[in-house]
C-alpha cells in the first residue's frame, strides 16, 4: 500500500514537472504594430512558479532601456530584466502573474498557455481578463 501511494505521489509530481517544463526555454515576442520580432525572452522556474527575463534585443527592437518604469528598473538596459514574473500554474494555464510593457512601463496582470509545442499565448490585462491583449511567443529552435 505504501508503494502504490509512493508511486502516485511520484507520478503526480512528475506530471505536474513535465506541465511546466513546456513552457520552459526561449521564446521570440513580435510587436504588435509591425510584426517584427523584437527579442527573445527566456521563460525559467524560480521557486516554483514561472519568470521571463529578457536574454536579447533584435536588430528591430526600438526600446533597449525601461525609460517609463518606475522604481529600481527604470532606465536600466532591457537585457537581463525580467518582465513576466510569479506565474502560478492553474490547470493547463499559469496564471495570477505580472507582466512588464517596457514600452508603458505599466504592470499588467498576466496569464499564459501553450497553444501547441511551439507557441505560447501570453495574455496582460488588467482587472478582468477580458480587458487586455494577448500575444503570441513563439519557441526558438
Amino acid at each position: 500500500m505504501k508503494y502504490r501511494i509512493s508511486l502516485f505521489i511520484l507520478l503526480g509530481i512528475f506530471v505536474q514537472s513535465g506541465f511546466s517544463q513546456n513552457a520552459i526555454g526561449i521564446w521570440k515576442n513580435l510587436d504588435d504594430s509591425d510584426g517584427k520580432e523584437k527579442s527573445h525572452i527566456e521563460i525559467y522556474e524560480h521557486n516554483g512558479k514561472l519568470r521571463g527575463k529578457v536574454i536579447k534585443l533584435l536588430p528591430s527592437a526600438t526600446i533597449t532601456k525601461c525609460d517609463q518604469c518606475t522604481g529600481d528598473k527604470k532606465g536600466k538596459s532591457l537585457v537581463g530584466m525580467d518582465i513576466l514574473w510569479d506565474m502560478v500554474k492553474v490547470g493547463n494555464k499559469w496564471e495570477n502573474g505580472e507582466i512588464l510593457d517596457p514600452k508603458s512601463g505599466k504592470i499588467y496582470s498576466c496569464k499564459i498557455e501553450l497553444d501547441g509545442k511551439d507557441k505560447l499565448k501570453v495574455r496582460g490585462f488588467m482587472g478582468v481578463s477580458i480587458l487586455g491583449r494577448t500575444q503570441t511567443w513563439y519557441k526558438v529552435k
